[in-house]
């Protein structure tokens, strides 16, 4: 069979794509690409979840998982602090028990380090993936190429370059700067700035939502559709796979029929996958953020995203606004947020930069200023990689989640990966990390 004929073969199947996320607009998009008839469905609609107001950073540097055995005998004081980095809700504290004892096993030296080179893997082309998808999307001017800091105000010496040894033995292209040098690159760094380590291969978009929406709309203009419709139910059957929708107020229930799909609606995943019989041990790890809106002559505050090593928050410039975003809260999918989180990023910024940009929520009604906060449920598991894979015990079924904070670094590289998975191709990096099997 030739190129041409494979493809119009192809054409003639369809895909369901679950969630209008990040992760799932990638996955779409690639799908279209290759010639397959796609169909995206979320409830809400497209970008509008975890996507929407995040911190826009590429954290390819990202490399190590977040359960690190530094973290024992810091995570008391810091769950018990509601406005602290990191906070668990005392009504979802016995539901989050199973995660945190998950979390803590995968502490171990053998994991740990078998999960940094999934990691690493999966990291390593993620920047390269979106810079040429974004070109041909016209979309290129939504991602900055200019690296980001991560600053030390209080931290010593030989633990700044400690940790710069750690990120170069992992192979990040990274340089150690003491103040002067830092200031250099960012001028509105405050005088607190004592070191800083600068990843110079990372990036940042200017827009998180309008990325996701470029995306969305260059799937669509080879011929994808979107659905607003929330999916309750997914069968397999010999012929193809089945979903069942809720619906919304503006179409009825449904039930449609796929020869493919693929789940990728993040912490919302966890009752699909328990329809099919997967265990999915997830947890809504919540992020917040504020935006602060910059007038022309503020548009220089920063040009790069800047990470407080102490208070465990980053700023990033976009297009209009300064955003502070960060802090972890666990509370699961459905409590009310605590927009006070998203408040003290602000108290945070005043020691990291020597201006900050007024915002508009001290000078206008409650409602404006709930209009720039923001909370977001980012999709964590125990070990810190996703779940990529075909469905272990379903052969049309496909899962793309899990992300937690790197669902917009590795969104570009997961399409590509689900794209070879549903054509059966040799996968640009192993798999087997990433399978849910690990898990069930």
């Amino acid at each position: 069979m030739n190129t041409a004929e494979h493809k119009q073969d192809k054409t003639q199947q369809t895909v369901a794509v679950i969630g209008a996320g990040i992760i799932g607009i990638n996955c779409a998009l690639e799908l279209q690409s290759l010639g397959y008839q796609v169909t995206l469905l979320d409830k809400e609609g497209i970008g509008l979840g975890c996507s929407k107001a995040n911190a826009g950073h590429f954290a390819s540097e990202q490399v190590f998982p977040l359960a690190e055995s530094s973290l024992l005998w810091q995570m008391p004081k810091m769950l018990l602090d509601p406005l602290g980095p990191v906070s668990l809700s005392a009504k979802h504290f016995f539901k989050a028990i199973p995660w945190f004892v998950q979390f803590f096993n995968n502490m171990r030296p053998s994991l740990r380090a078998k999960n940094t080179l999934a990691l690493q893997a999966l990291n390593k082309n993620a920047i390269r993936h979106y810079t040429e998808l974004l070109k041909a999307a016209d979309a290129g001017h939504l991602i900055s190429l200019q690296g980001s800091l991560l600053v030390f105000e209080t931290s010593e010496l030989s633990k700044v370059e400690a940790m710069h040894q750690h990120y170069q033995s992992a192979g990040i292209a990274v340089k150690l700067l003491d103040r002067a040098q830092t200031l250099a690159l960012e001028p509105n760094l405050s005088d607190n700035i004592n070191y800083s380590l600068y990843f110079t291969d990372v990036a940042h978009t200017i827009d998180p939502l309008a990325l996701s929406r470029a995306l969305a709309d260059f799937a669509k203009s080879k011929g994808m559709t979107f659905q607003q419709a929330a999916v309750t139910g997914i069968t397999q059957t010999d012929t193809g796979v089945t979903l069942k929708t809720d619906g919304t107020e503006n179409t009825d229930k449904l039930t449609l029929v796929f020869d493919h799909c693929v789940v990728a609606c993040g912490a919302w995943s966890k009752e699909l996958l328990k329809g099919l019989d997967y265990h999915l041990p997830i947890e809504a790890e919540r992020g917040y953020s504020l935006s602060l809106p910059i007038n022309e002559q503020e548009s220089a505050l920063l040009s790069r995203p800047v990470a407080s090593a102490e208070r465990r928050f980053i700023i990033t410039p976009m297009a209009n606004t300064l955003r502070l975003a960060g802090t972890v809260e666990y509370a699961g999918l459905d409590a009310p947020a605590n927009y006070k989180r998203a408040e003290m990023l602000k108290a945070n910024a005043a020691f990291i930069l020597k201006a900050l940009p007024e915002s508009k929520a001290e000078q206008e009604s409650e409602q404006t200023a709930k209009e720039e906060s923001w909370m977001g449920c980012r999709p964590s598991l125990p070990d810190s990689l996703p779940v990529i894979c075909q469905a272990p015990n379903h052969d049309k079924i496909f899962f793309a989640l899990g992300h937690q904070h790197l669902g917009l670094t590795q969104g570009a590289i997961t399409g590509k990966l689900i794209g070879q998975l549903v054509t059966k191709k040799k996968t640009e990096i192993d798999l087997s990390p990433f399978c849910i099997s690990r898990f069930n």
